[in-house]
């Protein structure tokens, strides 16, 4: 059986407003595009016929693993964490596991809301979604906590049920657990075992991290709403136009 690409999915199939559902041919979360397969290869361009990739990874990241680029494909750049102090989800500070990987990761979750590149970054990303909708695949390193607050963001402004936010959002530990298990293998002879213990943490997501979030956005903006028009300062029309384009 070919490996599929890591931590893929549509955001299709959630039930949003008005009993409506997210389209399934649109709109696709992931991990990195780096070293795929052929088969994967064939998988993005043929089969979901991706036509633009945005990538929230920083400039080290995507230097050391770049992305699988093909003619016609337009590829955006939007380093949401380029802000922060230190970059908690980035791949080198997950595999140095010098760190209390619970702490930083509800750190780095606050700072998704609150850092001035996130919020000009996440504003610019919705922002093509409504201009000029077309098949889209967004990621960062892992799949999990950049992308998992642009994920989040669209189906909670899609009117998707928060138990269904979470739920996608916690799709991830099946979805990574044999690239999780690779490298952790690989690096049981660098580490300690407390460091990889940490390691362990930081590769995950829990269900605590998204709530940190939401309740980020709550304490500083009052509602989603005031954070969609004052954090990511989005036109008062941009929810309507999201259910029109995304929902079915």
């Amino acid at each position: 059986m070919e490996r599929q690409i890591t931590n893929w999915r549509s955001l299709g199939g959630h039930v949003g407003a008005g009993g409506k559902k997210v389209r399934d041919d649109l709109l696709f979360r992931c991990g990195q595009l780096y070293n795929l397969t052929p088969f994967q290869n064939e998988q993005l361009q043929d089969k979901y016929q991706i036509k633009r990739v945005f990538d929230f990874r920083g400039q080290d990241e995507r230097k050391q693993f770049p992305d699988f680029l093909w003619s016609g494909l337009d590829y955006v750049v939007i380093d949401v964490l380029k802000d922060a102090q230190v970059n908690q989800a980035s791949v080198e500070t997950i595999i140095s596991g010098s760190y209390s990987a619970e702490e930083d990761m509800l750190t780095t979750y606050e700072e998704l809301v609150m850092e001035k590149s996130a919020q000009t970054g996440y504003r610019q990303f919705l922002l093509t979604l409504i201009n000029d909708p077309t098949p889209t695949a967004f990621h960062c390193f892992a799949g999990k906590d950049r992308t998992g607050v642009a994920a989040a963001l669209i189906l909670k402004t899609l009117g998707v049920s928060d138990e269904e936010i979470y739920a996608d959002y916690l799709e991830t530990i099946p979805a990574r657990k044999q690239e999780n298990q690779e490298i952790l293998d690989y690096l049981q002879d660098h580490l300690t075992s407390a460091q990889l213990d940490e390691v362990a943490v930081a590769l995950t997501v829990k269900k605590a991290y998204l709530e940190r979030y939401f309740a980020t956005i709550k304490r500083n903006f009052g509602d989603f709403d005031n954070y969609l028009m004052h954090g990511l300062n989005l036109p008062a029309d941009f929810k309507d136009k999201m259910r029109q384009i995304y929902l079915v």
